[in-house]
């Protein structure tokens, strides 16, 4: 069974800057394989399970592909200078969130440290109140110049470290949330159409590299060819200073996007499964690109289907993203209970 706060833990805590998703994906195979006819991991580093539907005989063979990424935001060292190293951003780390935090370098072996900078007391006047640029930042893991030169090299990866923390009524917080909470929603939905039967085959995919440009969703979505793809990813949870427009209500259900990215067909039948479930969910309006594996997938081949689903989340790109356990377990649920009521109608309301 699904324990959704441990895995969150596990998923949370693991590393994996975009492009490096390994350690990661071992954690999500051990969760989706007691629920997966097959496991394979492709040319980029995808885990891809498949759990086959039960047909008719004579029916055609549908599928559904449900995406949601691995990798994390995260640094890179691009020198080492007197004991000290310099990084650059992997994805979208937060200059303004940066300085002060702990860090794990991944050298020779794993080394904590500290992102710092000079003392606002030998800045000029002009410059104490601005953000510190990256190339003004080091890294210290307290090692003299010449063993840290022994132990780091130039391209080592470094990770934020912030162990996952429980907060009160049900809310957790910790780093890569983005999107590792969407990861769990699809051992959930997995779990529970293990318990009840589905016509469509189902292949969940742990992506990789969407922080830096859904490169792992374009691949698969393009292998796994499906009829139809949710992808799963974190969305913005109202919050001081960001509008109602712009964000949903934290453990107001997942939130089910309208737009481009999206087909009213799928996005109308994935309604009336919550309505009919009594599962809450929200709409989120969607008119642009969504920055999710949900536009890559979107136009995979001949073109898929796609809707986008997301977990309200609050801190994103930030070591304290924070969201309601709740929100994961009913965007898995959705999705289990939407899958078990397609058949073949529903294939030719999308013109399959």
């Amino acid at each position: 069974m699904v324990d959704t706060v441990a895995l969150l833990r596990s998923l949370s805590e693991a590393s994996g800057v975009s492009g490096y998703e390994g350690p990661v994906r071992d954690l999500v195979r051990q969760a989706f394989e007691p629920y997966a006819d097959e496991i394979r991991v492709d040319a980029l580093g995808n885990l891809i399970a498949l759990r086959r539907g039960t047909r008719p005989e004579g029916q055609p063979v549908r599928s559904i592909m449900l995406a949601a990424h691995t990798d994390e935001i995260g640094l890179m060292v691009t020198g080492i200078e007197r004991g000290f190293l310099r990084v650059a951003r992997v994805g979208g780390t937060d200059p303004r969130t940066t300085l002060g935090q702990e860090v794990v370098v991944h050298g020779r072996r794993p080394l904590h440290g500290i992102i710092g900078s000079r003392p606002p007391h030998v800045l000029p006047p002009d410059a104490r109140k601005n953000v510190v640029p990256f190339d003004e930042l080091f890294v210290d893991v307290g090692l003299p110049a010449e063993r840290l030169g022994e132990e780091v090299r130039i391209g080592d990866l470094i990770t934020l470290y912030q162990p996952f923390t429980e907060l009160a009524e049900g809310y957790v917080a910790g780093k890569a949330l983005d999107d590792r909470a969407g990861v769990v929603t699809l051992a959930i939905c997995l779990e529970m159409l293990a318990a009840s039967r589905h016509s469509w085959d189902v292949y969940a995919v742990a992506t990789t590299q969407e922080e830096v440009g859904l490169r792992g969703a374009t691949v698969s979505a393009y292998s796994v060819a499906p009829d139809a793809a949710i992808a799963i990813d974190v969305g913005f949870g109202r919050q001081k200073g960001v509008s109602e427009d712009d964000s949903v209500a934290m453990d107001g259900g997942p939130a089910l996007a309208v737009g481009p990215n999206v087909h009213p067909v799928l996005h109308e039948e994935i309604v009336r499964a919550a309505k009919a479930e009594e599962i809450k969910y929200q709409v989120e309006v969607a008119p642009g690109a969504t920055g999710t594996d949900g536009w890559a997938i979107q136009v995979a081949r001949e073109g898929v289907p796609t809707e986008v689903i997301s977990v309200p989340l609050r801190y994103m790109h930030s070591t304290v993203e924070t969201l309601c356990v709740a929100d994961v377990e009913r965007t898995g649920r959705l999705m289990a209970r939407f899958i078990a009521g397609l058949d073949e109608s529903f294939s030719e309301r999308l013109g399959l």
